[in-house]
C-alpha cells in the first residue's frame, strides 16, 4: 500500500495527514484536502489518510482513554492519526516505535504542536504498553467498534436489522478498482486479453466491467488515455443499460442525465446508444469534468450548467424519452471509496437530501414522454433515499409504474442477502435503482 521510498520523511507525511484530518473535521471533503497535496506526494498521503479515516472512531475512543480532556485541535489530530495507524499491529504501515518517534518529531517541528510534543510522546508510549487493555476497553463504544457515527449506526440498524453489521464490515474494506469497457472501442473479452498480454490480472464483472486484481494509476491502464476504458464501479455500470433497455432502438432517443458530473453515466449512455443526450450539472466547474470525460472517450453531449429543478432556465419544452436522475444523496453507499463521508455527514443531512430528491422527482417527471422512462438512483444504503422515496412518489403519481429494478444494492462483499432477487452478495458499492415508466393513460 505504501511506497518504500517516499519523497517526504515520515514525520512530514504525518503532519500532512494530520492536516487532512483537520480539514475533514472542519467540513472539507477529504478528496479536496488530498487534492491540495503536491501530486508527487499524494499517493502516500492518500493511503495514510484513508487508513486514518477508516479507523477514526477507534482512534478517537482511544484518545479519550489516554486524554479525557481534548488537546488543542492540531495536537488532537496528530494524536488521532498516530492511534489510527497504531491500534492494530497487523495493519500498521510501519513499526510501532517508528510511528511513535516520527509522530513526536512531527509535533516538535510544527509551531502549533511543539508545546504538546512531550504530552504526545507520553500518550503514545503509554498506549504501546497498554494497547491490548485499551483496545478491549474501547470495544464498548459502538462508534469505535464500527468506525461510523452513532446516528449512522442507528439508521442502518433500523433500515437493515438483519444486515447492518455486514454492510459496515464491507465499508471497512478497500474497494476494488473496476473499469468499464467502452463498447464503441472494444469488448469485455478483447480488453481482458489486452490486460493479460500486459501482465495485468483482471476478471470480468457484468457485461462491460473488468475488475483489476491490483489498483493502479489510470496512466498505467492500457487504453485509458485513448478512451478504451473508464473507471466506474460495477453497481454504477447498471444505470445506462437499465434505462435504455426496452426503448425503441430504431429512433434517436432524447435522453436527459439530470445530475451528470463527472460524466461517467453520460458517457456510458453514449457508448451504448446514438441518443441525443443532454447532461446537466448545477456546478459549472463540474461541467468541465463532463467535457473532459467525453473528450477522452470521443463522445459528444449537450452539456449545460443549470439547476435541474429550475426547468425554466434550461428546458426547451421538448419531452424526453428517458431521464436518468442520479440524485444528490448522502453517498452512504460509497464510504469504502471515500471514508471521509461518514465523518462529514450529519443526521439532518439525510432528510435535507431526501427533500431535494423528492423535488427533483416531482419537477422532472412531467418532462418524460408518455411511454418514456425515468431511472431514479442514488449511491446510498439508506431507505429514506431509496425505497421510501420511490414508494412515496408512486403513491402520488398514478401514471408512474415501477418496472423490474434492482432496488437496494447493498455492499455485502460476498455475504448472502436474499431481500431482493436482483441483489446477490457482491463486491460493489451501495446503490439504489428504481425504473419508472410513464403510462399513456
Amino acid at each position: 500500500m505504501f511506497t518504500t521510498e517516499s519523497q517526504l520523511p515520515l514525520w512530514r507525511q504525518l503532519q500532512v495527514v494530520s492536516g487532512v484530518l483537520q480539514a475533514v473535521r472542519h467540513g472539507q471533503s477529504g478528496t479536496a484536502a488530498i487534492d491540495a497535496v503536491p501530486v508527487a506526494l499524494r499517493p502516500d498521503v492518500q493511503a495514510l489518510s484513508f487508513q486514518v479515516l477508516r479507523s477514526l472512531g477507534r482512534a478517537q475512543a482511544l484518545r479519550k482513554l489516554l486524554a479525557p480532556k481534548t488537546p488543542p485541535p492540531a495536537a488532537d489530530a496528530l494524536l488521532c492519526v498516530a492511534l489510527a495507524l497504531l491500534w492494530r499491529d497487523d495493519e500498521a504501515p510501519y513499526e510501532a516505535f517508528t510511528l511513535v518517534n516520527q509522530t513526536v518529531e512531527a509535533a516538535k517541528k510544527a509551531p502549533a504542536t511543539k508545546p504538546q510534543a512531550a504530552f504526545l510522546n507520553a500518550c503514545l508510549r503509554r498506549f504501546l504498553r497498554e494497547r491490548i487493555a485499551m483496545v478491549a476497553a474501547s470495544d464498548a463504544d459502538p462508534v469505535a467498534r464500527w468506525n461510523h457515527p452513532d446516528w449512522w449506526l442507528e439508521m442502518l440498524q433500523g433500515d437493515w436489522p438483519d444486515n447492518w453489521q455486514t454492510i459496515l464490515s464491507a465499508a471497512a474494506q478497500h474497494a476494488p478498482m473496476v473499469l468499464r469497457v467502452n463498447a464503441r472501442r472494444s469488448t469485455q473479452a478483447a480488453y481482458l486479453e489486452t490486460l493479460r498480454a500486459a501482465g495485468i490480472a483482471a476478471t470480468p464483472v457484468g457485461q462491460w466491467g473488468v475488475v483489476l486484481e491490483k489498483p493502479m494509476s489510470v496512466q498505467q491502464i492500457p487504453g485509458f488515455a485513448q478512451g478504451s476504458v473508464s473507471v466506474q464501479d460495477g453497481a454504477a455500470q447498471l444505470a445506462a443499460p437499465l434505462l435504455l433497455s426496452g426503448l425503441q432502438a430504431n429512433s434517436t432517443l432524447r435522453v436527459l442525465d439530470a445530475c451528470a458530473a463527472p460524466g461517467g453515466k453520460t458517457a456510458h449512455l453514449l457508448e451504448l446508444s446514438d441518443a441525443r443526450v443532454t447532461a446537466l450539472d448545477i456546478d459549472p466547474a463540474r461541467c468541465q469534468r463532463i467535457h473532459q470525460t467525453l473528450a477522452r472517450l470521443g463522445l459528444q453531449a449537450d452539456v449545460i450548467a443549470a439547476d435541474a429543478a429550475d426547468t425554466r432556465s434550461w428546458w426547451n419544452g421538448e419531452a424526453f424519452d428517458a431521464i436518468l436522475l442520479d440524485a444528490p444523496c448522502s453517498a452512504s453507499g460509497i464510504v469504502r471509496r471515500h471514508p471521509d463521508i461518514r465523518w462529514l455527514r450529519r443526521k439532518t443531512d439525510v432528510a435535507q437530501l431526501a427533500a431535494i430528491q423528492q423535488r427533483l422527482l416531482t419537477v422532472l417527471w412531467p418532462l418524460v414522454k408518455p411511454g418514456g422512462r425515468l431511472l431514479y438512483c442514488t449511491c446510498s444504503v439508506f431507505q429514506a433515499e431509496g425505497a421510501h422515496q420511490v414508494n412515496a412518489f408512486l403513491a402520488c403519481n398514478t401514471q408512474a409504474v415501477l418496472l423490474p429494478s434492482p432496488g437496494h444494492l447493498l455492499p455485502l462483499t460476498g455475504a448472502h442477502f436474499n431481500a431482493a432477487i436482483d441483489n446477490p452478495g457482491c463486491d460493489h458499492d451501495g446503490f439504489y435503482y428504481a425504473l419508472l415508466e410513464k403510462t399513456c393513460a
